[in-house]
């Protein structure tokens, strides 16, 4: 949405109290970001600021009291939010909630091409489907994402080569499921990694997202080739939620413990190395000490080098919300208890003197190291040295931490490039078309329907400008990466008689 605005002139700031307008964008997983979404909301109204909002909790429920009269953007509407911001800054309250489909057929969202901001100008965030298969008990997100919608292979690949050519290293495929694309198009994972691999670069990586044990089940020999490939990193998350097959049942998972185990034992074996990620909520509803003991069990067994672990909130509106809860206290304690488990080994120290390639494409948090990663997408460390950024180099393992390791790169070793371009400018506006310029340029703005793309004359604001992700640091808001619960843009305006249909 950011590169959208900025590709109209709109300017980015990083001061919310010049900003005349506020972009939220959120999530409904869990209750602590949904209370987030609602604070910042007021926050904004205090400060007599217009607000646009958008994500999963504004889709789920449009109807909820502290929504009403907000301006609010659908998760599939995306590529309309020009128009909703001119709207909302002449003071109508906008609405657009639909579903696009071809045909009478769901399509997978807002289009691929769409100009966007790169929090970090060497990655590419790529969404290959939305929506999910499942139903699961606890989840919210279904409420707003709804059924499975693939994007065509052909346009995932457009994006990842046109992202190449912006300077990109690194692409992640994320989604609900990854393991279910294609399902409804007629094609599967596979097939599109395939084809993905065939238009990456040397020195470049991908890296899948999350899938459910149920679909990858399907396609374990042909994942194991795919993360066998040098370009493609060794890594997969596999949400396990519980080791209990009653709880999973409970959950309405799909898959039994057994399930996993399968999945996880086979990828470790076809793929030496692999790193595997997995989810546990802690505190289920029903769920005993034994169910759970089974999950630390399971934990114990596999010692898996990340591990999310989440205390059960019970979602208003889903089946889990309404089953007989368990005791507070007791979610909490399970939840300490799992996460004194996780950290007491450490699944690095054997590494130490190891010689490892690592592709570096970021600063770490402290500002004191580059974060690169190893085929194993292991997190590694290395010297602030900016002729490192955006190659792939070879290092020498000499310290491990609980999550991370330090190299110290290898003088004789060869450095891989992996750009095929000069990366773009922090904050430069990535996919950019001949088409989308001469339309900026011309004052002409398009007007993005589900079929069609119509171009409507209007007058474009001057200056704008806008905060990208924020979170809360030592009492200031700080810019965060966009897979965190809650996404804070901020416009700053200054518009004359503009003139918008919607």
């Amino acid at each position: 949405m950011a590169g959208q605005l900025a590709a109209y002139g709109y300017k980015i700031t990083d001061n919310s109290d010049e900003a005349d307008l506020w972009l939220l964008n959120s999530c409904t997983v869990k209750n602590p970001a949904e209370d987030h979404f609602r604070n910042s909301i007021k926050k904004a109204q205090e400060g007599k600021k217009k607000v646009v909002l958008a994500g999963c909790v504004p889709q789920a429920q449009p109807r909820q009291e502290y929504l009403k009269g907000l301006s609010i953007i659908g998760v599939q509407q995306i590529d309309r939010v020009v128009e909703v911001v001119e709207e909302t800054i002449k003071g109508h309250s906008v609405r657009l909630l639909g579903q696009k489909k071809d045909n009478g057929k769901r399509l997978g969202g807002a289009r691929l091409d769409l100009p966007k901001i790169r929090k970090n100008p060497l990655i590419e965030i790529i969404s290959i489907n939305t929506g999910c298969l499942n139903a699961c008990t606890y989840c919210k997100t279904k409420h707003a994402r709804g059924d499975l919608a693939s994007y065509p292979i052909e346009e995932l690949v457009d994006r990842a080569k046109q992202s190449f050519q912006e300077g990109v290293c690194e692409i992640w495929l994320t989604s609900e499921d990854t393991g279910a694309y294609g399902r409804d198009i007629g094609t599967d994972l596979p097939t599109l990694l395939w084809k993905l691999v065939e238009v990456i670069p040397e020195g470049a990586m991908l890296r899948l997202g999350m899938t459910n044990p149920p679909y990858i089940l399907e396609h374990l020999e042909e994942m194991a080739k795919i993360l066998n490939h040098p370009r493609v990193y060794a890594f997969l998350h596999i949400p396990v939620q519980s080791a209990s097959d009653s709880v999973l049942m409970d959950m309405k998972r799909e898959y039994c413990v057994a399930d996993f185990k399968q999945v996880v034992d086979f990828l470790k074996e076809k793929v030496p190395g692999i790193t595997i990620a997995t989810d546990i909520i802690c505190g289920f509803p029903g769920e005993t000490d034994e169910d759970f003991q089974e999950t630390m069990k399971l934990v114990e067994l596999y010692r898996f080098p990340s591990l999310f672990i989440n205390q059960f909130y019970p979602r208003p509106g889903t089946p889990a919300a309404k089953m007989p809860q368990v005791p507070a206290a007791v979610k909490k304690q399970r939840t300490k208890d799992l996460s004194q488990l996780f950290h007491s080994y450490n699944p690095y120290d054997h590494k130490v003197g190891e010689r490892q390639r690592v592709l570096v494409t970021e600063e770490s948090f402290d500002s004191n190291y580059y974060v690169a990663h190893n085929p194993f997408y292991e997190q590694v460390l290395v010297p602030k040295d900016p002729l490192l950024m955006g190659k792939m180099v070879e290092v020498n393992i000499y310290e491990a931490g609980k999550h991370f390791m330090k190299g110290q790169p290898v003088s004789d070793a060869r450095v891989h490039t992996a750009s095929i371009s000069r990366p773009l400018a922090k904050g430069e506006v990535s996919g950019l078309t001949e088409e989308f310029r001469r339309s900026a340029q011309n004052g002409t703005k398009w007007k993005a329907q589900p079929n069609a793309e119509i171009p409507v004359k209007t007058r474009l604001s001057s200056w704008m400008a806008l905060q990208l992700p924020w979170q809360q640091e030592g009492g200031g808001l700080k810019i965060l990466s966009v897979s965190l619960a809650l996404l804070a843009v901020l416009l700053m305006l200054y518009y004359g008689g503009m003139k918008t249909e919607l």
